[in-house]
């Protein structure tokens, strides 16, 4: 028995899952030859439409996990939550830990954008990248952040 095709064209399922969701989730895989390697990451596209909040970039997680994190800001906003973009949080993630929603200067890094420049016709939208602790809770910024993960969650917001 062969297979149905699902293809569908890229920019056809970010319309359906902005049509769905109110917002689309775009993964990019990392890129160890790239000088520096790049690691993998995912953003939102279209958050600032759906929830009047800028869209979101999460470094060093899955793009199931990435997409959890973005569902549950976009219920924040949609739940009337004023999130504030700069300052550590608490109270958004499990367990009391912090994150902060670091301001991505597009300028530097709208590169690394290239779904989100598509579908915004070349005019893309605020991004916050979402900074998150590691398991001894601190935060990437921070003396004691584990090491190891220093190169999954760089921090390419501005503090």
């Amino acid at each position: 028995m062969e297979l149905p095709d699902f293809h569908i064209p890229h920019a056809e399922k970010i319309e359906w899952m902005i049509e769905t969701n109110g917002w689309a989730l775009e993964p990019v895989p990392a890129d160890p030859e790239a000088t520096p390697p790049t690691p993998a990451y995912a953003y939102s596209i279209g958050l600032p439409d759906a929830v009047d909040f800028p869209d979101v970039a999460v470094f060093g997680l899955t793009p199931v996990a990435s997409n959890g994190l973005v569902g549950l800001v976009a219920d924040a906003c949609r739940g009337g939550t004023d999130i504030p973009l700069g300052v550590e949080l608490v109270g958004l993630l499990d367990n009391d830990l912090r994150c902060v929603f670091a301001p991505i200067d597009l300028d530097r890094w709208g590169a690394w954008f290239a779904t989100a420049t598509a579908w915004y016709r070349g005019d893309l939208k605020p991004m916050v990248q979402l900074l998150y602790p590691d398991r001894n809770g601190f935060l990437p910024y921070e003396t004691g952040f584990e090491q190891r993960l220093v190169h999954a969650q760089p921090v390419i917001g501005t503090l």
